[in-house]
């Protein structure tokens, strides 16, 4: 028996063993750079935008880590790339909520310090995971909201935008006849729109609904990890509805003794399970990156019937991709290899 696995040993201890197991004794680590862009039923002629998207956001977060920057940055600089890119439900272009407004959020999350900074349901800011490094780094706060968020963000030099300039015509009209098919149905069947989780998408857990949210996770040249996520959340939310993705543990979460993980898709299960820290906490105990997000989806839709995606990649450098939708954006890089992809486990 492991000592990470035996009952009588303290937590301290167990803490000692990981950190030795995770140092590098000085030495440089290779980097690698994990992103996904979204976890749903993605059509055909959509997949080719997706493949490009990642691919965009891995480039910018691997200059960042090729020349010796940390994971904190690389994820930062990939989840922008996918935040302004209309492709995925982050940023401009995002879904609309039942007000036909945008609102965003983000975390970001470092592991070697457990600092974090997160802000939710922001209204002017094109880049959200922008605003969240700034609570990270200048903030003795973790978690801003709304008006606050973008107060803060305007203050440390972020500038604000009109919440029009996030909305582009193709939500307009996603929205439009999203709630116009909710009127006919209620029509037809008085109550149907109140019933289970219609409230947040056309059927919350329909695998068919693109949940485009957008994440990384990097391994620096220092051996430390970091983990980032940002979204706009699901269609036709109610104004105010915070998902996963800008809450610690649930969709968003770094330690450098365990995993940085990002996931992806129906936020309400997700957030139930606190899945990112459910599935660092299995790596912490001795599993594979791989293993484990398999294990976290299936626990996803065994426990609570969710549908989503997930990354993970652990301080040594091992990664895991999975998601239970049919398809998800993803792709990855290391100094041996470079994939990307819409299906995996």
């Amino acid at each position: 028996m492991s000592l990470l696995n035996c009952p009588v040993v303290s937590l301290a201890t167990k803490y000692s063993v990981l950190a030795t197991r995770y140092s590098k004794l000085n030495m440089p680590t290779d980097p690698v750079l994990v992103v996904h862009g979204g976890a749903w039923a993605m059509p055909d002629d959509m997949v080719d935008a997706h493949i490009r998207g990642v691919n965009d956001a891995l480039a910018a977060g691997w200059r960042v880590l090729e020349r010796g920057g940390p994971a904190l940055d690389a994820v930062e600089e990939a989840v922008v790339i996918m935040e302004d890119d209309e492709t995925f439900d982050a940023g401009r272009g995002s879904f609309l909520n039942r007000d036909g407004k945008v609102q965003l959020d983000a975390l970001i999350m470092e592991g070697s310090t457990l600092r974090a900074g997160g802000v939710g349901c922001v209204e002017r800011l094109r880049n959200p995971v922008r605003a969240a490094r700034k609570i990270l780094s200048e903030s003795p706060h973790v978690y801003f909201v709304g008006e606050g968020a973008e107060k803060f963000a305007a203050e440390h030099g972020i500038p604000l935008c009109r919440n029009e300039d996030l909305i582009i015509p193709r939500e307009v009209e996603r929205l439009r006849e999203y709630q116009a098919a909710v009127a006919r149905r209620e029509a037809e069947q008085p109550g149907s729109s109140q019933q289970g989780n219609d409230l947040f998408a056309p059927v919350a857990h329909d695998a068919t609904i693109s949940h485009d949210t957008v994440g990384a996770v990097a391994l620096d040249r220092d051996g430390n990890i970091a983990a980032a996520t940002s979204t706009g959340g699901t269609l036709n939310k109610a104004p105010g509805r915070l998902g996963d993705s800008s809450l610690i543990g649930c969709g968003c979460y770094a330690d450098n003794l365990s995993a940085a993980v990002s996931t992806t898709g129906w936020g309400e299960p997700i957030m139930k399970l606190v899945l990112a820290k459910w599935t660092a906490d299995r790596i912490s105990a001795g599993n594979m990156p791989e293993w484990s997000a398999l294990e976290a989806m299936n626990y996803l839709k065994q426990r609570v019937n969710g549908h989503g995606g997930i990354i993970v990649l652990d301080p040594t450098g091992h990664i895991g991709i999975a998601h239970n939708t049919p398809r998800m954006a993803w792709a990855y890089k290391t100094v041996k290899k470079q994939e990307a992809g819409v299906e995996r486990g």
